[in-house]
């Protein structure tokens, strides 16, 4: 503080500096802090250093989150948060804040977080003398009658200071005069008032009007005062004046009554006679204007009436002064005082206010995370001011109470974005009036999202079926991922897992879109280098750590018409057509030669038909569409050609067909050289004859038998090998099937057995009946055969061999053989096409070879028996065979055969 010395102007502001200083202590029992400061303080004024009061590290007060939340619609004080210092915001007026109560003050809330901590600070707002005391009125009349007694009592306008305590009102000075006299009262509420006191008779002949000045002053320091000039007119005697039951009375009025209901009726009454008994009842001036505001005097009845809205709140009780005068000359008024007392009612709603809210909140959050912290209120008393809070129960989330009217909301379990991702939580405050009130408020908790979900593919795998021959760089497939995390955690990105197909890095055969899944072909696939291939492609999201998932992805690679016929036999020698001798003497149906060919696609396209497309004489030669046999129609004669050139056209059964030509000479002789005996031309004894027969079938049987061993011994080593290798891997390669040929009459019949290098399918353990079979293939269709009369058709044998190895190091060459071993000698080595080569020429005719294809399922393509629609077989189509040589037969077609029940076998054994 400055100086008392100082100048008397500048000695005013020293006491308001020195006034301005604060009280500060800890309440021990509720935790509370509490200053004290006095009004219209400026800004920046100092109240106190709260970091030190609360015993808080000033370094730590930003990172804490330290702030303050005021219930008050002002924030009348803030924190330095560098000093810790807690000084005036905005000027305080306390008149504003408070009214007229005697005690001024309001609450604060500090809130610290890391941990969360609470305080509770209480501001007291002293009054200073600001305010000069002033009267309603700057003048004011009155009228005494002459014959008023020494001692009556005239009651005077108060005035009104709005400052309090010592600074309030203090006391009344009466300008020097003869007559008055002032008597100064106090209220029950220590507010005076003052009344005009008549010390010696009035004389209106001497004098009619008397003026004097009332003063009314504070208790300020420095003092405040105001005036206000009363003109007294002294009129005749009226000798009665009224008078009250009782000169006070008391009263109860519920809060928040109706305008216009009667509080009390005044009664009073004159002992005159006429207009000096008529009453008229009014407010005394001691009546304050706020009373004058709630309630009205009715003039003629006396009744007390509500006016305004009566507020339990804002004032508990009410004083009102009233003043009674008759209509006489001279008329005197008295007066009474009305003391109102008003019930409190359960009219006010309960107020919540969210003074700390942590949103959003992520989804890992442990179990008592604070969430918000809340304060509730109520203007009412008792038991209508106390509330309770609520919150519904079927949430993960709990209310804690902390202290009185204060709650924090924190988690009860672990929260679940993908299962909801935000609440709306309605908070319910209540009070305990009667009726209760409530109210509702609702906050929205968002959950945050963590990456704890991993992609999912909408397949557990998929199949792609693409055509060879291919576009590089074309969409051949799609897959998409899922993942229930928002946001970077549910950005996904594809590619594809280092792998080799055949030796090479699976980047050199598709690629993928990272961004949408799509996958690419990066070279133009071909069916007879690469059927099929797997690639593992996998979803990773942004989320950190990331969390992936993994797709098989299964391309076939399906065959297209795009390799023509190659004719094996016979082959051109020095550019020149191929010739074949033909004996003049030969019977009609002699086999001539045999037209070989192969398609190196699969399925459809590599069934290949055989055409007489140009002849020297058409009426001569015919050609097997199916076998390519050239067989004579007819008995050569002395008039036809002995030279004859023949063009045969091999056709396969794609869409559309592709074909190969070979031209082919053939002369006509008297006879063969000994060195190609025609065994069809032998004329031998009936006993030789018999023998021969005899010593074929022995040597037949003998070669079934031990072929038939060999099979069983290859399968049964190779079931062991495949069941090892389903223990290690667990493998399921793809299964293809083979059918292959052997004609019994053949001069010469090599056959080489395809040895797989890959496990086969659980299809041979689900299946054993069809296993047994494929093991003993050649006896059964031996007996098969022979037993339908079918002599001449070629034995079966049907093997199931996997997407595998037919070369080292797992180099697929997955091929459909269709040979007629009597026809072709076929060999492959390891990594290299088949090798063909041609046998003897003069061959026993044989049936056409049944379909095959049927056995045979090839993904994208039908069942040969269900879409092949084969061209009718001609009469002069007829085979001979030893026990039958020169005798004309009635061709019988394999496709006008009864469906072989082994067949079936065969056919539901592949791909189950």
């Amino acid at each position: 503080c400055e100086s008392m010395h100082a100048l008397p102007h500048q000695r005013h502001h020293t006491v308001l500096c020195c006034f301005a200083l604060f009280t500060c202590f800890l309440d021990a029992v509720w935790g509370q802090i509490r200053y004290s400061i006095p009004e219209e303080l400026e800004h920046g004024a100092f109240v106190g250093n709260i970091a030190e009061d609360l015993g808080l590290d000033l370094d730590k007060l930003s990172a804490r989150r330290f702030r303050i939340v005021s219930g008050a619609k002002k924030q009348y004080v803030e924190v330095n948060l560098e000093n810790g210092v807690l000084f005036v915001n905005e000027r305080i007026d306390r008149e504003e804040l408070c009214e007229q109560s005697l005690s001024c003050s309001f609450h604060l809330q500090v809130v610290i977080e890391n941990p969360l901590e609470l305080y509770r600070v209480e501001m007291e707002i002293l009054d200073v003398n600001d305010n000069s005391p002033s009267f309603p009125w700057t003048e004011f009349n009155l009228d005494i009658s002459e014959s008023a007694a020494p001692g009556s009592r005239f009651p005077l306008e108060s005035a009104q200071d709005l400052d309090v305590g010592s600074n309030s009102l203090r006391t009344y000075l009466l300008s020097v005069n003869e007559h008055f006299l002032l008597d100064i009262q106090t209220r029950s509420d220590g507010s005076k008032f003052a009344e005009l006191v008549l010390q010696n008779p009035l004389d209106r002949e001497q004098q009619s009007a008397h003026q004097m000045v009332l003063t009314a002053v504070d208790g300020g320091a420095p003092e405040r005062s105001g005036t206000a000039q009363i003109d007294i007119t002294v009129l005749d005697a009226n000798d009665n004046a009224p008078v009250f039951d009782q000169s006070f009375y008391r009263v109860r009025l519920a809060e928040n009554a109706p305008k216009g209901t009667v509080v009390i009726k005044l009664n009073a009454s004159d002992l005159d006679e006429g207009p000096n008994a008529d009453i008229t009842y009014s407010f005394s001036g001691h009546a304050p204007i706020k009373v004058r505001q709630l309630f009205s005097v009715d003039s003629r009845t006396g009744e007390i009436k509500v006016k305004g809205v009566i507020d339990y709140e804002k004032a508990r009780m009410h004083e009102i002064y009233v003043q009674a005068k008759d209509k006489g000359p001279s008329a005197v008024a008295v007066h009474c005082k009305v003391l109102v007392n008003v019930l409190d009612k359960n009219d006010n709603l309960p107020e919540v206010i969210l003074t700390s809210v942590s949103t959003p909140v992520q989804e890992d959050a442990p179990p008592g995370t604070v969430i918000a912290v809340i304060s509730v209120m109520d203007k009412d008393s008792g038991e209508n001011g106390n509330v309770d809070c609520e919150i519904p129960h079927q949430i993960p989330f709990q209310l804690h109470s902390s202290f009185k009217n204060y709650y924090t909301l924190v988690t009860s379990d672990f929260l679940d974005r993908e299962t909801v991702g935000e609440y709306n939580i309605t908070l319910t405050a209540r009070d305990m009036g009667s009726p209760p009130l409530f109210t509702r408020k609702t906050i929205l908790v968002q959950v945050s999202d963590v990456n704890d979900n991993a992609p999912h593919f909408k397949q557990p795998s998929y199949t792609v079926y693409l055509t060879e021959n291919n576009a590089p760089g074309a969409s051949i497939c799609s897959v998409a991922a899922l993942d229930p995390d928002s946001g970077q955690n549910a950005y996904l990105s594809y590619s594809i897992l280092d792998g080799d197909i055949q030796g090479m890095p699976v980047s050199t055969y598709v690629s993928i879109n990272s961004d949408n899944g799509n996958i690419y072909a990066l070279r133009s696939f071909d069916h007879e280098q690469l059927k099929n291939f797997q690639v593992t492609v996998q979803a990773q999201d942004a989320g950190f750590p990331p969390l992936k998932n993994n797709v098989s992805v299964n391309i076939f690679i399906l065959d297209q018409n795009d390799n023509a016929p190659v004719i094996v036999s016979p082959l051109p020698h020095n550019d020149t057509a191929p010739s074949e001798a033909v004996p003049r003497s030969v019977d009609p149906g002699y086999l001539v030669t045999r037209i070989s060919a192969v398609d190196a696609d699969a399925g459809q396209n590599s069934r290949l038909f055989y055409q007489m497309l140009q002849a020297t004489d058409p009426s001569l030669f015919s050609v097997a569409l199916y076998t390519g046999e050239i067989r004579t129609i007819r008995q050569l004669m002395e008039k036809d050609p002995t030279r004859h050139r023949l063009v045969i056209l091999v056709k396969d059964n794609g869409q559309p067909p592709l074909s190969a030509t070979v031209s082919i000479i053939l002369s006509v002789v008297d006879s063969l050289p000994d060195s190609q005996p025609d065994l069809g031309d032998l004329s031998l004894s009936p006993h030789h004859s018999s023998n021969l027969t005899l010593y074929l079938i022995v040597s037949l049987g003998a070669i079934s038998f031990t072929f038939l061993v060999a099979i069983i011994v290859l399968v049964a080593v190779r079931r062991l090998k495949v069941r090892a290798s389903n223990r290690d891997t667990g493998a399921l390669p793809q299964v293809y099937c083979y059918k292959m040929c052997l004609t019994p009459e053949s001069s010469k019949s090599d056959f080489m057995f395809l040895k797989p290098c890959s496990p086969v399918l659980s299809v041979q353990q689900n299946n054993a009946k069809s296993t047994d079979y494929l093991t003993s293939g050649w006896s059964a269709l031996d007996r098969n055969e022979l037993s339908n009369n079918r002599a001449a058709t070629p034995n079966e044998v049907t093997h199931v061999i996997t997407t595998g190895s037919l070369c080292r190091n797992n180099l697929l060459i997955q091929t459909e053989i269709y040979a007629h071993v009597t026809g072709c000698k076929l060999s492959l080595q390891e990594g290299t096409a088949p090798n063909y080569s041609w046998t003897p020429k003069y061959t026993q005719p044989h049936s056409e070879p049944p379909d095959y294809q049927h056995n045979v399922y090839i993904p994208g393509t039908t069942s040969g028996y269900s879409t092949l629609k084969l061209a009718p077989r001609g009469e002069l189509d007829v085979y001979n065979t030893f026990s039958t040589f020169g005798k004309k037969k009635r061709f019988i077609s394999n496709y006008e055969q009864p469906f072989d029940k082994d067949d079936a076998l065969i056919s539901n054994a592949i791909f189950k």
